[in-house]
């Protein structure tokens, strides 16, 4: 599995399909389409994962930390299966600060793994799109 780096792969996976939504969680997904340009944003034909967890929604750099990690190990859990595509998941609402009242709880990190495991199983069930196929230039017969 292999780590979004660069704004433009983040942007070009936001730009796909969300195929999996929870109440604080979504997931994006872009096919990777390798040979379209002289430089691939992907440059492996594998799994690869972003995590974007906005200040809008967890406040603190300390929950925001432990969120992305929870993302990146429960996507790298033996379980899990994602298909060959570039994914991004997506903070989409807050955590009540009520509830959680600690910045980085077990209580946190156990409700945010647990939500994290029902999208990715929500995503496993969706199918991956294929590659768009190259357009063929239209042959003219004389």
């Amino acid at each position: 599995m292999q780590r979004l780096k660069t704004r433009a792969q983040f942007q070009a996976v936001l730009a796909g399909a969300t195929v999996a939504r929870t109440a604080h969680f979504a997931l994006h997904r872009c096919a990777l389409d390798l040979a379209s340009s002289a430089q691939p944003l992907f440059a492996s034909d594998d799994v690869w994962l972003g995590a974007m967890v906005p200040k809008r929604w967890a406040r603190r750099a300390v929950t925001r930390n432990a969120i992305k990690r929870q993302i990146y190990a429960v996507s790298a859990a033996p379980g899990v299966a994602l298909p060959r595509a570039a994914h991004v998941v997506r903070l989409r609402a807050g955590f009540d600060r009520k509830e959680f009242v600690s910045a980085s709880s077990d209580k946190l990190k156990a409700a945010v793994r647990a939500e994290l495991q029902q999208l990715l199983a929500r995503a496993a069930r969706t199918p991956a799109a294929p590659a768009p196929a190259p357009s063929a230039a239209p042959s003219s017969s004389p």
